[in-house]
């Protein structure tokens, strides 16, 4: 008997010891490892952001974790993140394929794509027909302002009253991509609007949350009907609708005549091409997901960011203003130019970004080949995710790093300078494809609504939290603003 126990109690200890995750040799340090468990009791499920500050404190910029049995290096800094994104890109630049967000997504579409020629020949096709239909451009201008027309309309309906611009920012933005991709846009109550955008949000909350978390974490679980399930069921209603824009373009469009991205897509389709060509209408239906999304959720929150700011400190929104109104004096509206004669709004605006913090851990990349950093080895298809907080608010990178204040981008002369540590949009071969779109948007919404609109925090709204909400994309916790019109100044409609 006593033997029998002793017996049992090594195979326990055996079981244990194999089920105990091990860091490789060199590998970055971290944590003690529990058996099955990995590290995911040193995180918060609801909001991971302090533990990785926490741990790099105790560990380093580069530090290691395990969810579950998968091994994770977590990446902190300025420097340290530009040598492995930029210096070392190509051997950063993959993306895990065996994560929650990888599962929903059905593998497919341009974000989310591992590193290789598919990826690149997507990627360059998205950066070119972009291009062609405005980001940069006039065009783009134009279809932006006119969206503008349309918050304009609300903001005025709503003035004297205390209301709630959520809905608004994110209507928006995406009505904007919603043009560039369909050549149309939506009404704000459209159904089609309504429920793209509720799913989205329901999706980025859900993917960066605990239940996905766990799901990275244990795959036995992925087949249960866990509330994870939701997100599944979310794509799913989004590639219907996808489909069906993209069978109405099917029927209206004439070949080589290109009304939008979509069209564009389907014409290269229809180009005869080898068995190995990565286009195909199942991609389309998923790269305009990915497109809408990442060109609504980052930019509308990041306004909504910036809103909240200028509310709680008037005298930074009545210096834009009185730049604004110097720099704009006889011209009806703002273009994309006038950023060079706008140092203060520049500075407020790239402040905003700076705090929102909008994608604070980027998208996981994940290593292309054995590869090093600081000193440690990293084998070819560790999970990587690059702290971007670490680098928005790095001390001795910032006048200010923990402080709202757009000295952080002015020098003494009072001119705009943009510090190596703006990293919103990621760095090397993966930064975000719609940057030059979102500066665009950022300035021309900022500028045109400062121009008209006084914003006012309502006096019954208590003190403002600054405290985002966390999720795929960082949201500001839900407010209320007020509107009045600038009478006092002479600005032309817009």
């Amino acid at each position: 008997m006593f033997a029998s126990i002793i017996l049992l109690l090594i195979c326990v200890v055996f079981i244990v010891v194999q089920l105990k995750s091990r860091r490789p040799k060199n590998f970055p340090p971290g944590p003690p490892v529990w058996p099955i468990l990995g590290n995911i009791l040193d995180l918060s499920l609801e909001n991971p952001l302090k533990d990785f500050e926490r741990l790099k404190k105790t560990y380093g910029n580069v530090y290691s974790l395990f969810l579950g049995p998968k091994p994770v290096v977590v990446m902190n800094g300025m420097k340290t993140i530009k040598e492995a994104l930029v210096t070392k890109g190509v051997d950063f630049a993959g993306r895990p394929q065996d994560l929650f967000v990888n599962d929903s997504t059905q593998r497919k579409g341009v974000i989310l794509a591992d590193y290789g020629s598919s990826w690149k020949e997507q990627r360059r096709f998205a950066l070119m027909n972009l291009r062609n239909f405005g980001m940069g451009k006039d065009s783009m201008e134009e279809r932006i302002h006119g969206e503008i027309q349309y918050t304009v309309d609300t903001l005025e309906k709503s003035i004297g009253k205390s209301f709630s611009p959520q809905n608004m920012f994110h209507n928006a933005a995406s009505n904007i991509i919603c043009q560039v991709l369909f050549g149309k846009r939506f009404e704000y109550q459209d159904e089609t609007m309504k429920t793209l955008v509720q799913c989205f949000t329901e999706n980025a909350k859900i993917a960066n949350g605990p239940w996905a978390m766990l799901y990275d974490s244990f795959p036995l679980i992925r087949s249960l009907p866990l509330p994870f399930r939701q997100a599944f069921k979310n794509v799913e209603t989004c590639q219907k609708i996808a489909k069906t824009l993209m069978n109405e373009h099917k029927q209206t469009r004439v070949p080589g005549e290109p009304r939008d991205f979509v069209d564009c897509y389907l014409d290269r389709l229809d180009k005869p091409g080898d068995d190995r060509s990565s286009f195909s209408e199942e991609q389309l239906t998923m790269y305009i997901l990915d497109l809408h999304f990442a060109g609504t959720d980052t930019t509308s929150n990041t306004l909504l960011t910036g809103f909240l700011y200028l509310m709680n400190y008037p005298q930074v929104q009545e210096r834009c203003q009185q730049e604004i109104d110097m720099v704009l004096e006889g011209k009806d509206q703002a273009s994309s130019e006038d950023r060079n004669n706008m140092p203060y709004v520049q500075a407020v605006i790239h402040e905003f970004q700076r705090v929102a913090n909008t994608v604070p851990l980027s998208v996981f990349h994940c290593t292309t080949k054995d590869t090093e950093l600081n000193g440690y080895s990293i084998p070819k298809g560790t999970l990587i995710i690059p702290n971007l907080t670490s680098v928005l608010n790095e001390e001795g990178q910032w006048k200010f790093p923990n402080e709202f204040n757009p000295e952080n981008f002015l020098n003494d002369q009072g001119e705009f300078v943009k510090p190596e540590a703006f990293m919103p949009f990621s760095a090397g071969p993966r930064m975000c494809l719609g940057e030059g779109l979102a500066r665009m948007e950022l300035f021309l919404f900022t500028v045109t609504l400062l121009r008209k609109f006084k914003f006012i925090w309502p006096e019954d709204a208590g003190e403002p939290d600054f405290t985002p909400v966390y999720g795929v994309t960082l949201t500001p916790k839900p407010y209320r603003m007020k509107v009045q019109l600038r009478v006092s100044q002479k600005i032309p409609n817009v």
